[in-house]
């Protein structure tokens, strides 16, 4: 019993770390490989599994459950009321190119003290005050 405990104790904290993991490397995948762990940590609690069945119902109940899963959780995380406030926090505001930008061809902007990658229809150059007008992920949409 005191090896089925250890067990449950260890993938919980794979879980745990892949839930931390999570924050630092977004994508939205490390989140059900911790799924997949503390799925594991209930069986071990509850069955004695060996090491190879311990990883194939981790395997498993990771990759299932980012088939099933992954829409859905993603769009509860990034519902509209989050993308307004992100629209919110950058539209209509100024920035200054730190590289040329033009049709074609993506540059970069300062904007609150950060480089971001930056995109225009018009011809921008080093230097000149821009407006944000949209974005595309952290691709910053701007006009001069």
């Amino acid at each position: 019993m005191e090896i089925i405990y250890n067990a449950a104790v260890i993938w919980f904290i794979a879980g745990f770390v892949f839930f931390v993991l999570e924050f630092g490397l977004p994508g939205l995948i490390l989140f059900f490989f911790g799924v997949g762990a503390w799925l594991v940590a209930i069986l071990t609690l509850v069955m004695d599994l060996s090491v190879n069945a311990q990883l194939i119902f981790f395997t498993v109940g990771s990759v299932l459950s980012i088939l099933f899963f992954r829409k859905w959780v993603k769009r509860i995380m990034w519902s509209r009321s989050q993308t307004s406030e992100i629209e919110d926090e950058f539209l209509g505001k100024t920035g200054i190119a730190d590289t040329y930008i033009g049709p074609g061809k993506n540059g970069k902007i300062e904007f609150k003290g950060t480089r971001w990658d930056a995109r225009s229809e018009d011809i921008i150059e080093k230097g000149q005050k821009v407006t944000i007008t949209g974005n595309e992920s952290i691709l910053l949409i701007v006009k001069p």
